[in-house]
This record gives C-alpha cells, sequence and structure tokens, in this order.
C-alpha cells in the first residue's frame, strides 16, 4: 500500500476525532517530564497486594490512577478495543492521566505496515476517544528471523512508506528487538516522522547505557521505555506476579542516572514495567522510585 493510500484511510477513520484537550474545559496542567506505570492494570495476582482483597476487576482502572498518572494498555495488541471500553478507560480516570497502548498485531505482525491502513484507520479513531488522555502508541515488533528480513533494509523500507501516514497530533513509539536494526538509515527515518525508539530491558537488546553510546537515538521529543525482562526465565520461577522475585537493584543503578540525563537534556520520558522484569511490576516502580530519590538527594 502506497504512502498516500495508507494516510487517506487513516484520515477517513480519524476525520471526526475527538480534540486533544481536557475533557472538563479547563485549562491543562503542565506535563510531568517523567511518567511511569505499569504494562496493563488488570493482574488478578495484585490482589491483596495492591488492590484491596474484594475489589471488583471493574475498580481496579480507578484504584491504579490514583496511584499512577499513566499506564500501557497491553489489550490492544490483540484487538482493537469497543468505543464503550475506550469510553470507560477515559471516565474512570482523572484529569491529566495518560494512557499508551500498544498498535494491535494484526498491524505490526500479521501484515508488518502492509495493506493495514483500515485496521490502522480504525484503531487511531477508536483511542483518540481518550481525547488528552492520549499517550504514545507503541509499535511492537517481534525478533525477525533470517528468513523474514535478511538484512534490515527491507524493514526499514516499510517503515519508510508508513510512518508519514501517521497523523501528526499523536504519538508514536517502535520496538524492534534485533539489535542489528538499530543504524543510522533506521534512526534518520523516526527522526523524520518524529517516532522514538523505544529502550527495552530484554536480553536480546542493548542496555541502555550502550545504546545511549551510539548516539542519535533520542529520534524526537520523547522517549519510551519498556523494562521487560527475561519473560521465559522468570516464568520457570513463579506463576504469580505479586512480590519481586529478582533483585534489580544494579540495574536500576544504571537505568537511573540516563533517564535522569535524558530528562535533563529536555526529552520527557515515559516508561513502563512489565510483571516478567521482576515478578511484581509496583515493586519495581516501587524500587525505581526509591533510587531517583536517593540519587536525587545524594
Amino acid at each position: 500500500m502506497s504512502t498516500t493510500l495508507l494516510r487517506v484511510c487513516c484520515l477517513r477513520y480519524t476525520a471526526r476525532m475527538l480534540p486533544l484537550t481536557s475533557q472538563t474545559g479547563s485549562p491543562i496542567p503542565p506535563k510531568p517530564r517523567l511518567r511511569i506505570g505499569t504494562s496493563s492494570w488488570s493482574a488478578e495476582s495484585w490482589e491483596g497486594v495492591f488492590y484491596p482483597s474484594g475489589m471488583r476487576s471493574a475498580d481496579y482502572l480507578a484504584h491504579y490512577a490514583a496511584h499512577f498518572d499513566t499506564v500501557e494498555v497491553d489489550a490492544t495488541f490483540y484487538r482493537t478495543p469497543t468505543e464503550r471500553i475506550v469510553d470507560g478507560w477515559r471516565d474512570k480516570t482523572p484529569p491529566g492521566f495518560l494512557f499508551a497502548a500498544k498498535v494491535p498485531q494484526v498491524i505490526t505482525h500479521e501484515k508488518i505496515l502492509e495493506d493495514c491502513g483500515h485496521e490502522l484507520g480504525e484503531f487511531l479513531r477508536v483511542m483518540q476517544r481518550l481525547g488528552d488522555k492520549l499517550g504514545p502508541l507503541l509499535l511492537q515488533f517481534r525478533y525477525f528471523r533470517k528468513a523474514e528480513f535478511p538484512d534490515p533494509k527491507p524493514f526499514i523500507e516499510r517503515l519508510e512508506r508508513f510512518l508519514p501516514a501517521l497523523p501528526r497530533e499523536m504519538r508514536f513509539a517502535i520496538e524492534i528487538r534485533n539489535k542489528n536494526f538499530v543504524r543510522p538509515a533506521l534512526l534518520d527515518v523516526l527522526r523524520r516522522n518524529r517516532v522514538a525508539l523505544a529502550f527495552i530491558d530484554h536480553p536480546w537488546f542493548y542496555r541502555i547505557d550502550e545504546i545511549l553510546k551510539k548516539g542519535n537515538v533520542l529520534t524526537t521529543d520523547f522517549a519510551y521505555v519498556r523494562w521487560l525482562g527475561d519473560r521465559k526465565g522468570i516464568e520457570e520461577k513463579a506463576q504469580r506476579w505479586d512480590q519481586i522475585i529478582i533483585d534489580r537493584t544494579r540495574d536500576m543503578g544504571q537505568w537511573v542516572p540516563n533517564i535522569r540525563r535524558i530528562i535533563d537534556g529536555g526529552t520527557a520520558v515515559y516508561g513502563y514495567f512489565n510483571n516478567h522484569y521482576a515478578g511484581y511490576a509496583v515493586g519495581s516502580i516501587e524500587l525505581f522510585r526509591e533510587i531517583w530519590g536517593a540519587e536525587r538527594s545524594a
């Protein structure tokens, strides 16, 4: 699908977008330069440790939003939500709360950015109902084997065709798992389209200090961070996600000063912890906050 046709498909579904302004009509307060949340809020194993025992799952989001100012929606990876569901998210959260969300897998995994204008347009149309609570949308790609992309060039060419069609009033990030895809050609197309490269804590990818040393990896006015961990390894140790089972203190000692430098350089940061990172995403945020505060006071 050509860039022009893809753009037309997106515009067709987003033509009646709600304005990205405060739902109350009041002035929008200054946006924080650092937002830290979790990947999803619906983990049943959090009941009794984060959610009060007996709390209805329908009340989880409001409770979550009383403690954190952002969340990454994982459910959108599997399908585009209904308008009613998105309206519920918007209405259950306070002013200033922000939803990041994964773009559906039909776009990133099945069609890999080709012939997906209808699916993309419908997803964007529904998500814009969040108004000023809509945060970055993540295009998450799997690790590509040689049979799919023998080298990075064909993938980057797909990005060249796809990214210009994205609405400029929305924010986007891409996550790749192939380290050798991070090269000047990729960073250039991201920068020209104001799309962020996601920094991930994952066994297959660069450490935060390593990728920042490559230079020019901040490709827009925000950075997107995902603490993923080794899913296969931790699932051999745990089946419930209600306690920290991997000590990430040393890792956070690397992440925190680098994130602070990114922010001090004028770039906002959105970061999300997965349960698989250390065993309990909420506990990982507590560790991050502890080290962040200790470094500030040092």
